[in-house]
């Protein structure tokens, strides 16, 4: 028993760097910036919706009404600002849980509306994760002047638990699907009807709709083909926790999957097909060193020393 419990150990705990955890929370953190950007007007927008459509859920499930616009306003710029100080590892004792936090109200107030945007939960569960460890030990501004640490545990577990969130998340969706479709989903026909009926709605609506998927309606081969490659990939998530390789063969799988939904549907999944959330399961401070040193030589040939000039 014991030599089980210390394999499970070395499993989920593993010796890794500082750097590559710190890239995780640069990626995310660059991403969340982004994201939350792009989606601030859109919250904003919330504010001149009637109170009644309000269906506070998550956190915010105790609330009786929206809360005062001035305070979503606030919460929604402290929580840019917040994340901010995440991506460059700056007081991140504090601005990561805080980051952390506010996200989670900024976009549980969003999803009270109405749809609930499954992407922005995983982020979000990303952001907590990352916000609760020792991800500004490099590569941030709290870390600035001093050695890197040598690899360690305390910078293993935290990508090893990100990994099975992912995971987690594919596979939950994958049964999901059989408990909601069952024996037909194999069929293709539910995904097909899914498909037409989501259409249908954004026609009916005015919305943006995917013409192709109006043209291949018709093709119930395919449907049953896409029924069937969608559980593989989905149910089969748990294949990518074994190897680094096939992590790497799952992932541009799913990346598939994702753009196969944006084509048919017009649904669009930024965090997992930015790439961005898979980044745990491989080194990805070689992707934030490629970046860093592609930066220092556009300085370098920017600056007077580099131009030749005197």
């Amino acid at each position: 028993m014991k030599a089980i419990a210390a394999a499970i150990e070395r499993w989920f705990a593993p010796d890794s760097p500082a750097e590559r955890l710190a890239a995780v929370r640069i990626l995310v953190g660059s991403f969340t910036l982004l994201y939350l950007g792009v989606r601030l007007p859109h919250i904003a927008s919330y504010l001149s919706f009637p109170a009644r459509q309000f269906q506070p859920v998550g956190i915010l499930a105790p609330l009786d009404g929206p809360p005062p616009g001035a305070v979503i306003l606030a919460v929604s710029a402290l929580a840019w600002l917040a994340a901010l100080g995440f991506t460059l590892g700056w007081r991140y004792r504090l601005t990561g849980p805080l980051a952390a936090l506010l996200l989670l109200v900024t976009f549980t107030y969003a999803n009270s509306w109405g749809q609930i945007f499954h992407t922005e939960n995983a982020l979000v569960l990303t952001v907590l994760v990352l916000a609760v460890t020792r991800a500004a030990d490099a590569s941030s501004l709290d870390a600035r002047g001093s050695p890197a640490p040598a690899p360690h545990a305390r910078y293993g577990w935290p990508l090893r638990l990100l990994c099975l969130v992912v995971v987690a998340t594919y596979f939950l969706a994958g049964i999901a699907k059989l408990r909601w479709g069952g024996p037909g989903w194999m069929g293709g026909t539910v995904l097909r009807d899914t498909i037409a009926a989501d259409s249908l709605r954004k026609i009916l609506l005015g919305s943006a709709h995917s013409p192709i998927a109006e043209a291949l309606l018709g093709q119930g081969w395919m449907f049953r083909a896409l029924a069937v490659l969608t559980l593989v990939v989905e149910l089969g998530a748990p294949l990518a926790l074994l190897h680094r390789r096939i992590a790497a063969v799952w992932v541009l799988a799913v990346i598939g999957f994702h753009l196969g939904v944006l084509l048919l549907m017009t649904i669009l999944f930024p965090f997992p097909l930015s790439g961005i959330a898979f980044a745990p399961f491989f080194r990805a401070e070689r992707v934030t060193g490629w970046i860093a040193a592609r930066l220092r030589r556009f300085r370098a040939r920017r600056s007077p020393a580099g131009s030749g000039s005197p």
